[in-house]
């Protein structure tokens, strides 16, 4: 993801790429077997949100002290399985981060729940029309759901499945422009 992270926001950022704890393999792959990461399944829910939490919690909370970052200029990005993971983060945290970028994730489907406190970081939501885990019917629905505790809410969907769209970066450094100021660092 750092690959795809970087143009995206910009090298004028500090930027922490974490990777799950959970490793897994996959087969079949050109190569052979891969080794992939995830931060966890639905077995083990509340302890996989819980981790999360606080391993992203501690990797902020030592760059803004290495490097004297404030929380309101901290994004958290997440691709795939962090958006939820990330949602459910600043809506328990909600002055952990000043913004949010999600890429072809979904928003948990506890959110409308009052255990999720108002967000003001501002969100900027990026879906894809033919992704394989989130159907574009139930995407669609993610604008309004967002609203339900968050108030600055962009939201696009773009042609194609469930990859880092390359769009995304047009879409990413205008975004940032509107919310931290046109040459000013996350």
């Amino acid at each position: 993801m750092l690959r795809l992270s970087t143009p995206s926001v910009g090298e004028d950022c500090i930027i922490a790429s974490l990777r799950g704890p959970n490793q897994y393999y996959s087969a079949g792959t050109p190569a052979g077997e891969d080794i992939g990461y995830n931060w966890g399944t639905r077995r083990h829910g509340e302890l996989n949100i819980k981790l999360h939490h606080e391993i992203v919690r501690a990797a902020a909370t030592q760059l803004r002290e290495r490097f004297g970052i404030p929380a309101a200029r901290t994004v958290l990005m997440g691709f795939s399985q962090p958006v939820g993971l990330n949602y459910r983060l600043i809506g328990t945290y909600p002055k952990e981060a000043g913004g949010i970028i999600a890429v072809c994730g979904g928003v948990p489907k506890d959110w409308e729940e009052p255990k999720y406190h108002r967000v003001t970081a501002p969100i900027l939501h990026i879906s894809r029309s033919e992704d394989e885990f989130f159907p574009t019917e139930v995407v669609r629905g993610f604008p309004d759901r967002l609203r339900h505790h968050a108030q600055d809410v962009e939201f696009h969907l773009l042609p194609g499945a469930h990859r880092f769209p390359s769009q995304a970066r047009g879409l990413i450094q205008n975004w940032r422009a509107r919310v931290f100021g046109a040459n000013g660092p996350l």
